[in-house]
């Protein structure tokens, strides 16, 4: 009897604590929603064709550096430079980092762009593995192309921070070299930082799409369309979720949690003196960005961190579950290497909206969500098998949760559809919608699954590589 009381007890405070936890994350999602609808509405009155076209012809522009590292990526390689060589700006420079590619990558762009080996004045202000050589074209079409080739550092940050240790200008862009970028990205990225009077912008970013099914033409893309597979299709769903409503709400608030390591613009000498990037994290976008805050708040640099909602990047997604498995698994061990490095900052109000919102809202609703959810299902069969499930109540508490998460998801493609146009049929946009539908039966377990393997591998210490994604390359435009 007394063991029956204490299991009542036990369920009560479990049951309580899923509740309290399950109503704020809904709230805090609606809220967002509500900060990221003000925000894009404020960026589209701010958005000056005629401040482009000042900025475009103006000597004092700030130059960037736009980097990307390559590993193996010989089947995309080619294109891909040259959709970076076609970014309209006045002043830049790209810098692509074979990072002891086993395939022809080196070889390919050697042939392609006229490359020589030449001297350079290489600072490693950040410690890398071994650069083996520096490549210019002997081409002036290409005279803003230089390529690094190093010793593989095991790690996109390795091969990042040589690319930030020969970069020319104050800012630099990272990106990959599988990613499709706008031809006005370098300009859209810098405009916050110009337009910013009272804080120093220290890193801005900007929404991320699915390449998948989309046409491209020598690395323009020229139609947009939702993805034909279903995986990819999902986390088409996810990213304009997490940018157009996410991160554009955190942006309103000046608490974005990180900049994503598929585009980005951040400011150089922050992100030197942070310590560049981590070649030992498995999420160093994330780590870098938590650093670049801290180094910030403890020199009181009053800063700020921008997004802007329009799609400047399309990057292709992967379209088997092994690929997906491993980009999340690694993404999840990234989220649990930050969280205990910076443990530290966690509500500290030394860390200021670092401190007291970020790293606590990552900490509960990033990191421990999955964990939850997979304890919450453990729960639910335990407690199906004694026969005390009240059915009618678990029956509508998972529909509002189901209805709820599907009117999120829609009203982030609605409105980022009827903002910006991308998709050129309501057909294309209803077919998108549909994905909602299934998102929280199929893919949602998914992502669970692979974030609690990411938080074995990292309790367990099991090794890992900077792995390869098979591309497939870009479908291009069909002839007219």
């Amino acid at each position: 009897m007394e063991s029956t009381s204490i299991w009542d007890g036990l369920a009560r405070i479990y049951e309580n604590t899923v509740f309290v936890y399950g109503s704020v994350l809904l709230v805090t999602y609606a809220l967002l929603a509500v900060f990221s609808m003000i925000s894009v509405r404020t960026y589209a009155k701010k958005d000056n064709f005629n401040q482009d076209i000042t900025l475009l012809g103006s000597p004092l522009a700030p130059g960037i550096t736009v980097l990307a590292p390559a590993f193996n990526e010989g089947m995309t390689i080619i294109s891909n430079v040259r959709s970076l060589l076609t970014l309209n700006y006045p002043k830049f420079e790209i810098i692509i980092v074979n990072d002891g590619s086993t395939d022809n990558s080196l070889q390919q762009m050697i042939n392609e762009f006229d490359l020589i080996k030449v001297d350079f004045a290489y600072n490693a202000k950040i410690q890398t593995q071994p650069v083996r050589g520096i490549y210019k074209s002997t081409n002036q079409a290409y005279a803003k192309l230089m390529v690094i080739d190093k010793v593989n550092g095991k790690s996109k940050a390795d091969a990042s921070n040589a690319a930030i240790n020969a970069a020319a200008y104050n800012y630099f862009v990272c990106t990959d070299v599988d990613c499709i970028l706008d031809k006005n990205t370098l300009l859209e990225l810098i405009k916050p930082v110009m337009q910013e009077e009272n804080k120093r912008v220290i890193a801005t970013g900007a929404t991320l799409r699915i390449a998948n099914s989309c046409e491209f033409d020598e690395g323009v893309m020229t139609r947009m369309r939702p993805p034909k597979e279903l995986l990819a299709r999902f986390q088409e769903v996810e990213y304009i979720r997490a940018f157009v409503l996410g991160k554009m709400g955190w942006s309103l608030l000046n608490c974005v949690p990180n900049v994503s390591g598929g585009l980005g613009l951040f400011d150089k000498e922050v992100a030197i003196r942070s310590g560049g990037y981590d070649h030992s994290s498995f999420g160093e976008d994330m780590e870098l960005m938590t650093r670049m805050c801290r180094y910030s708040y403890d020199n009181k640099i009053d800063y700020a961190i921008r997004y802007i909602p329009k799609t400047l990047c399309w990057t292709e997604a992967p379209v088997t579950i092994k690929v997906f498995n491993r980009q999340r698994t690694r993404w999840s061990r990234g989220l649990a290497q930050l969280m205990t490095a910076h443990f530290s900052m966690f509500m500290n109000p030394r860390y200021g909206r670092m401190g007291l919102i970020i790293f606590p809202y990552n900490f509960f609703f990033e990191l421990l969500a999955p964990i939850i959810e997979f304890t919450g299902i453990i729960y639910y069969i335990v407690m199906t098998c004694l026969g005390l499930i009240n059915w009618p109540t678990a029956i509508i508490l998972l529909f509002f949760v189901y209805t709820y998460s599907v009117m999120i998801t829609t009203l982030a493609i609605l409105w980022d559809q009827l903002t910006f146009r991308y998709y050129k049929t309501w057909r294309e946009v209803a077919y998108l919608c549909m994905t909602p539908f299934m998102e929280f039966f199929l893919y949602h377990p998914l992502i669970v699954i692979f974030a609690l393997r990411g938080y074995f591998y990292f309790l367990t210490g099991k090794k890992s590589t900077w792995g390869n994604m098979q591309r497939r390359g870009f479908k291009t435009a069909a002839a007219k």
